[in-house]
């Protein structure tokens, strides 16, 4: 496995790569709060079948840049961002592979440069739900649903989730992260108790190593926390940003996977959107939506052998025309989308 740094967007952007040059171009796009590293086990498996896997770690991750402005982190500069890292591969097109925030980005990738994409499977986070009115700020449809302790609304506060990391500790907040296994939603009270007593142990499942911690702790020890979630903080001005293509559908071969115990499947209405007629007609080459029984949509639990059960031949050559914006793209420094 090769890494590299790719220049692109006003950043520097730490790739993980495997596979035949000229094999073609899978791009893996992570979530939160993970790296390129849960894609490990995909990687291999899809450079034996011939792809060439690309898992970048995103802006604010890993070995990526992490700029120090909120207003770095919308939807256009992540877009911008995987542009950026497809043309530095010289590639015209990319098969796109999303989890969790990967997911969404993928959706907007998508979205703003359908001519950039042969095919798209994401997993976790459904198009296209939440609000679609500019107007309606996102965290406050949230905080209406499940309090000011949800985990995305307690993310709002600058500085506020960093210095309760900070005080729990690295180690302990990746260990209780990734071993999460309820589809309950996320509900972190300011008295910290979801994060446990310092002096309990948290046991590791069969899918996850020490080593495989061990790094994590060592990246987030570096980078911390605040890039990932200034995604999070971004959430009420990317639905601002969005407001030109409310409407638009995805033109991309689509697969949508996501675990019947992932939390995301048991948000409000979360289940009737994926199963229901709206997201095939906002997507409208999507396959029928794959539920995973008993399983978080964790990359972290699936191994390699069982990538090949992962096709990414849907459609490869179909003709994807340019879906344009009804208006002019936003223009921002180092966005190149």
């Amino acid at each position: 496995m090769e890494h590299r740094k790719l220049r692109g967007n006003g950043v520097d952007i730490h790739v993980a790569i495997q596979g035949p040059s000229d094999g073609p171009v899978v791009l893996l796009i992570h979530g939160f709060p993970t790296l390129w590293y849960s894609w490990r086990h995909q990687i291999p498996g899809l450079a034996a079948l011939g792809y060439r896997a690309v898992a970048p770690d995103l802006r604010g991750y890993g070995d990526s840049d992490a700029p120090s402005e909120i207003s770095s982190y919308t939807c256009f500069h992540l877009v911008g961002d995987m542009i950026a890292v497809i043309s530095a591969l010289t590639e015209d097109k990319v098969f796109v592979v999303g989890h969790d925030w990967g997911a969404l980005i993928a959706w907007y990738l998508c979205l703003f440069r359908p001519d950039k994409v042969k095919a798209l499977v994401n997993l976790s986070v459904p198009f296209s739900f939440g609000p679609k009115d500019p107007t309606v700020k996102p965290i406050d449809v949230l905080r209406k649903f499940y309090g000011d302790d949800f985990y995305m609304c307690r993310f709002q506060e600058v500085g506020e989730i960093e210095a309760e990391i900070s005080e729990v500790g690295v180690e302990r907040v990746v260990r209780r992260i990734l071993t999460y296994r309820t589809p309950r939603p996320l509900i972190l009270p300011k008295d910290k108790s979801f994060w446990g007593p310092k002096d309990e142990t948290i046991p590791l499942p069969s899918w996850l190593t020490e080593e495989d911690v061990a790094y994590y702790v060592s990246k987030f020890q570096e980078k911390g926390y605040t890039g990932g979630v200034n995604y999070y903080r971004n959430f009420d001005r990317n639905n601002e940003l969005f407001a030109p293509w409310v409407g638009c559908k995805i033109q991309v071969p689509t697969k949508f996977a996501i675990g019947e115990q992932d939390l995301v499947y048991h948000f409000p209405g979360a289940r009737e959107y994926i199963h229901g007629p709206k997201f095939k007609e906002e997507v409208p080459l999507l396959e029928e939506p794959v539920v995973i029984e008993g399983l978080l949509t964790s990359l972290t639990k699936r191994s390699h052998k069982r990538s090949s059960n992962l096709s990414l031949t849907s459609s490869p050559n179909s003709s994807l025309a340019f879906l344009k914006p009804p208006c002019k793209f936003h223009t921002e420094e180092h966005i190149c989308f």
